[in-house]
C-alpha cells in the first residue's frame, strides 16, 4: 500500500513536470520600457502603429497556416489582437495607456519572432 501511495506521489510530480509554462506572465514581455509605442508621441502616430499591429495580428491569427502551427505564432497574434484593442480603446478616448501600448508593441515582436 505504502508502494503505491509512493509511485502515486512520484507520477504526481512527474506529470507537473510535463506542463511547462515557457513564458510566465512576469517574464513575456520584461523589455516594457524599450517599447518603441511611447505615451508622449503623437497620438495620430499611435492610433496608426497600434491599428497596423492590431490588424497585421487579425491576419496572422485568421491564416490556417498559423492555427495549425507547432510555433506559439497564433497565440502571440491572439495576445497582440487583446493588448493592442485596448491600447486603441484607450486612444479612441485621447487616453494613452502606457502599458497596453507597450503590450500591443512586445506581444507583436514576439509573434513576429515566431513567423520567422
Amino acid at each position: 500500500m505504502a508502494g503505491a501511495v509512493f509511485l502515486l506521489a512520484a507520477s504526481g510530480n512527474h506529470a507537473a513536470d510535463l506542463v511547462i509554462d515557457y513564458a510566465p506572465v512576469a517574464r513575456q514581455c520584461d523589455t516594457l520600457a524599450a517599447s518603441s509605442l511611447a505615451a508622449g508621441q503623437d497620438l495620430a502616430f499611435l492610433t496608426k502603429e497600434v491599428v497596423s499591429r492590431m490588424d497585421h495580428a487579425i491576419a496572422v491569427a485568421d491564416d490556417p497556416r498559423w492555427i495549425s502551427s507547432t510555433r506559439p505564432t497564433f497565440v502571440w497574434a491572439s495576445e497582440t489582437k487583446v493588448a493592442c484593442g485596448k491600447a486603441y480603446g484607450y486612444l479612441q478616448s485621447g487616453w494613452r495607456d502606457e502599458d497596453y501600448l507597450a503590450k500591443c508593441d512586445c506581444f507583436h515582436a514576439k509573434m513576429l519572432r515566431f513567423m520567422n
